[in-house]
């Protein structure tokens, strides 16, 4: 069969469709297209499954407010599939501490995707009050559905995970695109893109040509991979001349992480692994000017133990210092009862003193705090990490000053996932730090979407990423995503590297989302004359 006449077919079984069956449809193609993540990274499967999202439009009812609610539930079911596949992994953080959280597995494997898929219902609903027919049509749903997805990102904290935009940065070539477009402009893109055979089946009088939308995609895919290519090409890793890192993955189960007993036992396995040879000529901790252990180090506040404080001190060499993560209590104030935290970064000296601290801006809703704290608190709810009032935020990101390096912007777990917001304007570091303890997630898909997502943003950025995780994925990572070097997940280890050099910057952090921008108007224009023609 020709590539029109199963494109035909298709598009009649899903047009025609109702009902449960129409339910079954678009779930089964939300919970395909999660394959084009990572670890998996097919995103062609894209083609297949948004040509769907386009006929499920197509197939809505007739009538203006019953096609927009038709769509959205349409969008709601693909919106579910989507997620649940692609975000199942979250359950294995209410198995850490079964007895206390283990109910809650359900709730939030199936509670987080029906959340996320209502803005997917918005972007269908959305898309099918500007409907068309015709090519014109693929634009109107990259439009809605970008906005859906920026939506996501932004409102009640943002969750931008897994946003379509993701699929084409694997191969690597591709991936550069996001420093011309930025992650929402790729999403517009991957959407058009990718949905376009869907006018394959178009009858002739709406499109004459309907091999046109989607070689024009293939045409736009194939440039944004030449333009890679010449990036990869002429951008050779540099390096910072001095600067000699050390990365200590610990690898240890959060049982232990959090458990302040096992505080010997995590300072010696700490101590042993970030002093350990990595070869003949290695003369361990000794060789680094700058060592960094992942997030939340310490199962106690680190400026409360001295000891601890002094086993840093013995341990770095006197040119070396340690960037850490650990929870750092909040000043009292008068007659409070209850010790708040922070989630912070460390830089210590070689003597064991601080000399600078960053605390987390952006906390996991959930995991780090509850919303209505005090009102969940009072019915016994507790978020993931227990502490008591959750975690209190930090006022701003801002870099770090080092010794001997360039200034560093800390990053601590998913704050390195918002495109756009992770790095402060007019305050440009020469390196990302991301420290973070993805152990809550065993060996699972959650970490190696969470390397990915830190990788675009060092290529988004024109920045080298130095990444610390509890139990992997750490690695060095050049400003056009290239990993120099790398511990792979669910091992301990320690990972030596050079700390590649800074680019100028990218088109992306010149122009922020202004060429997204550029995009829509463009296609709202594309839409109107469409629908203005008799």
């Amino acid at each position: 069969m020709t590539p029109i006449r199963i494109a035909t077919s298709a598009a009649h079984a899903v047009v025609l469709a109702f009902g449960w069956r129409r339910a079954i449809i678009a779930f089964v193609a939300g919970a395909a297209s999660a394959l084009a993540m990572a670890p998996v990274n097919a995103w062609p499967i894209l083609f297949v499954t948004l040509p769907v999202l386009v006929w499920l439009v197509d197939g809505s009812a007739s009538g203006r407010r019953s096609g927009a609610m038709s769509a959205a539930i349409a969008g709601w079911c693909f919106g579910f599939g989507y997620f649940l596949a692609g975000l199942y992994w979250i359950g294995y953080a209410f198995l850490v501490d079964a007895k206390t959280f283990g109910w809650l597995l359900p709730v939030a494997v199936a509670g987080l995707p029906a959340y996320l898929a209502i803005y997917t219902a918005l972007g269908l609903a959305a898309a099918r009050l500007i409907w068309v027919r015709g090519p014109e049509r693929i634009l109107a749903l990259a439009v809605t559905l970008t906005a859906a997805e920026w939506l996501r990102g932004h409102l009640l904290s943002g969750f931008p995970w897994n946003t379509f935009g993701y699929a084409l940065t694997q191969p690597l070539v591709l991936a550069q695109g996001v420093s011309l477009v930025g992650v929402w402009g790729l999403t517009f893109l991957a959407i058009a893109i990718c949905a376009s055979p869907a006018v394959l089946a178009d009858e002739r009088t709406d499109t004459p040509r309907p091999y046109r939308a989607p070689l024009i995609g293939l045409v736009i895919l194939a440039a944004f991979a030449g333009y890679g290519a010449a990036r990869l090409a002429t951008h050779p890793t540099g390096t910072v001349k001095g600067v000699k890192l050390r990365i200590m993955q610990p690898n240890l189960q959060q049982d232990v992480k959090f458990n302040y007993a096992a505080k010997e036992q995590v300072m010696a396995r700490y101590l042993r692994l970030s002093d350990r040879a990595t070869g003949p000529q290695s003369n361990g901790v000794r060789d680094a000017t700058h060592l960094i252990w992942p997030e939340s180090a310490f199962p106690f506040f680190l400026t409360r133990e001295p000891d601890a404080l002094a086993q840093i001190a013995a341990l770095l060499a006197p040119s070396t210092e340690l960037i850490v993560g650990a929870v750092r209590a909040a000043p009292a104030a008068e007659g409070q009862r209850v010790t708040r935290a922070y989630n912070s970064v460390y830089v210590i000296d070689p003597d064991g003193s601080i000399r600078g601290i960053y605390d987390k801006v952006h906390l996991v809703p959930f995991g780090e705090y509850l919303p209505f704290q005090n009102l969940l608190e009072s019915f016994g709810l507790r978020q993931l990490t227990k502490q008591v009032g959750g975690f209190l935020s930090g006022d701003r990101r801002r870099a770090m000053d080092v010794a001997g390096a360039p200034k560093m912007l800390p990053l601590i777990c998913y704050e390195a996932i918002f495109p756009g917001a992770a790095v402060p304007r007019g305050e440009r570091p020469g390196w990302l730090v991301n420290i973070t303890n993805d152990g809550w997630f065993g060996i699972s898909s959650g970490p190696y979407q969470h390397f990915q997502q830190a990788r675009v943003l060092a290529i988004a950025e024109g920045l080298p990423l130095v990444r610390a995780a509890n139990t992997g994925i750490s690695a060095v990572i050049d400003p056009v995503g290239r990993v120099i070097s790398w511990l792979p997940l669910g091992t301990e280890g320690v990972l030596d590297a050079p700390l590649p050099t800074a680019l100028d910057g990218t088109m992306h952090t010149k122009f922020g989302d202004y060429i997204l921008i550029l995009f829509m108007v463009v296609s709202l224009i594309a839409i109107s004359r469409r629908r203005l023609r008799p």
